[in-house]
């Protein structure tokens, strides 16, 4: 039903046209001496902590046995009492929910809530699909157990990140998306939210969260 040769179609139809939409070329090769600058995957969690510190996220490298400390730590440092997490497999595995509850955090599941009940959450908890290693950006995709409004409504965005999500630049990344097939939506963060007026007044945190913070695993 929304497959695009079926649109095109129907609006040429509608238009009298009676040819069948013209196929659309393959992309040229890439020639990958001229574009890439990632050309390695070693130091990719190095280069990615560089990179997104540079785009004003906060990024705590640390051992996945110091995570529960250090996460409830920042957490409370920030005032945060409610949280609303993914219903992911990878932070169930880490037993995030059942500590942060533990912790005397207000612990609210994506697929357990309404978007309206988002918007009184303090902190988002998440994982991620990648992280770009060029551009320090985190990648997330949308799915029934973990909506991309996790990422864009609280004000504080917690990120979990193992190493092996690392890739080298957003070629890498697309290519990984054409072999997985895409989701409904897909999130690229580079950094809290920010904008600007004509005076050039920078605010951040006004269309999204204020405070990114990555806890990088080793």
């Amino acid at each position: 039903m929304n497959d695009p040769h079926n649109v095109i179609g129907k609006v040429s139809r509608s238009l009298g046209r009676s040819a069948p939409p013209a196929t659309v070329p393959d992309p040229p090769a890439l020639q990958e001496p001229l574009i890439r600058l990632v050309l390695s995957d070693i130091g990719l969690p190095a280069l990615f902590e560089k990179r997104a510190k540079e785009n004003k996220i906060g990024v705590t490298p640390l051992r996945v046995e110091s995570l529960h400390e250090e996460l409830i730590g920042y957490l409370k440092a920030r005032r945060v009492k409610s949280i609303a997490l993914p219903n992911s497999k990878f932070l169930n595995r880490l037993e995030i929910p059942r500590v942060l509850r533990e912790a005397g955090f207000i612990v609210s599941i994506w697929d357990q809530m309404t978007l309206d009940q988002l918007y009184d959450v303090d902190a988002s908890v998440t994982d991620v699909w990648r992280v770009v290693a060029e551009t320090g950006s985190l990648v997330l995709r949308a799915s029934p157990e973990h909506g991309r409004a996790l990422s864009l409504v609280p004000q504080i965005h917690v990120a979990i990140v193992e190493p092996k999500n690392c890739v080298g630049d957003l070629i890498d990344l697309f290519e990984l998306t054409t072999r997985e097939g895409s989701s409904s939506a897909t999130v690229i963060i580079s950094g809290p939210s920010k904008t600007a007026d004509i005076e050039m007044n920078l605010v951040t945190g006004v269309h999204g969260p204020g405070v990114v913070q990555v806890f990088l695993l080793k």
